[in-house]
């Protein structure tokens, strides 16, 4: 397995390979995301417009498997960007990490650690002084809630990272088995690099 960081054009050419893993990946619980190519290929149109957003694929062989992601925080969506706006960090030093997502067989392998690495140091390259990422928040009693899930806040603290007491935003998607997208609460994590 390998990792690349990708901009640009190679960036732009992985997009679809990127859709497909969002909405594989994020059917998973605690996303519940019933996702269709035609709202990635619009989702995603983000990191074709921002000179400095970016992809870091995994890839086994040619097959892309895994995927971080993340844009200066000012080019991400309003819906994101408000809830920071609050602290008083200016925008503009502040890089979102939009998502990270990993086919299950290749978990607990390292490639987490090599997303966030490579995430920090576009951050560092492009000036920016925090990173920022959002988790969905589900209620424990949610009926879908898998008995044996744990969360990954073991591992964002131990990165450095840690929630932004009552910095919440909210982002609308469809879950599966509904027939209309609601909202649903993130919490935002923050670290200074």
């Amino acid at each position: 397995m390998e990792t690349r960081t990708l901009t640009g054009a190679a960036l732009d050419a992985a997009l679809d390979d990127v859709a497909r893993l969002r909405i594989t990946v994020f059917r998973e619980w605690p996303y519940l995301y019933d996702g269709t190519l035609a709202y990635e290929r619009d989702y995603l149109q983000t990191y074709r417009d921002s000179p400095g957003a970016l992809l870091v694929g995994a890839f086994d062989g040619t097959r892309l498997i895994g995927a971080s992601t993340g844009t200066p925080m000012e080019d991400h969506a309003a819906d994101f960007a408000a809830p920071l706006a609050a602290l008083g960090l200016p925008l503009e030093t502040i890089f979102y990490g939009a998502e990270s997502v990993l086919l299950p067989a290749y978990r607990g392998q390292g490639l987490g650690h090599r997303f966030f690495d490579a995430r920090e140091a576009h951050a560092r390259a492009l000036g920016r002084s925090h990173v920022a990422f959002c988790s969905v928040k589900r209620p424990d009693s949610h009926p879908m809630r898998p008995a044996s899930f744990r969360t990954n806040d073991a591992f964002w603290q131990k990165r450095g990272y840690a929630p932004l007491p009552g910095v919440m935003a909210e982002f609308a998607w469809k879950d599966l088995g509904d027939a209309e997208e609601t909202r649903k609460p993130l919490q935002f994590w923050m670290r200074a690099l």
